[in-house]
């Protein structure tokens, strides 16, 4: 089967060293149609934290990455500190939907100095791929939790899910 070139680029980002590609990817992310009242009421991007063992694995969050890139297209900061990994977790890529969101459930939880910043914003979630969206789930959940009003996700590609039509 061959590889496509958008997961073959995402692959490389995420386990390939290839870091600096997320301005690349991030400028593909930017180009995304939002409606005029989120783009007017988005107040930050936060990316989908990793553990800390797997940040020191591989030496850096490409999320935050994507993060970091996005706040300079779209004028609004990324907030790095807003969630942490409580616990580490199976990598997703071999798990079903189910596995996938036992795997993930209670793995993150907010900590945030900005508390008041983030109550009643609106909160752009940052990922590099969307799968069954498991972990975007519940980091959504934790944000809620912390006070935000609404939480969307951006993500620069979608994997196949066990679900998916050939």
């Amino acid at each position: 089967m061959p590889v496509e070139p958008a997961s073959g680029i995402v692959h490389a980002l995420k386990y390939g060293g290839w870091h600096k590609t997320a301005p690349e990817i991030a400028a593909r992310m930017a180009r995304i149609s939002w409606p005029a009242d989120v783009v007017r009421e988005r107040s930050f991007l936060v990316p989908v934290p990793l553990a800390r063992s797997r940040l020191r694995e591989r030496g850096y969050n490409q999320s935050a990455l994507l993060a970091a890139s996005l706040s300079g297209w779209w004028k609004i900061p990324a907030s790095n500190d807003c969630l942490e990994r409580i616990r580490a977790t199976r990598t997703q890529t071999e798990l079903d939907p189910d596995q996938r969101h036992a795997n993930v459930a209670g793995s993150v939880r907010f900590h945030s100095r900005q508390v008041a910043a983030l109550r009643g914003a609106h909160v752009v979630l940052v990922d590099d791929v969307v799968t069954t969206a498991a972990t975007l789930n519940e980091c959504a959940r934790a944000l809620y939790e912390g006070g935000a009003r609404i939480i969307s996700y951006v993500t620069f590609g979608r994997a196949k899910s066990a679900g998916d039509l050939a």
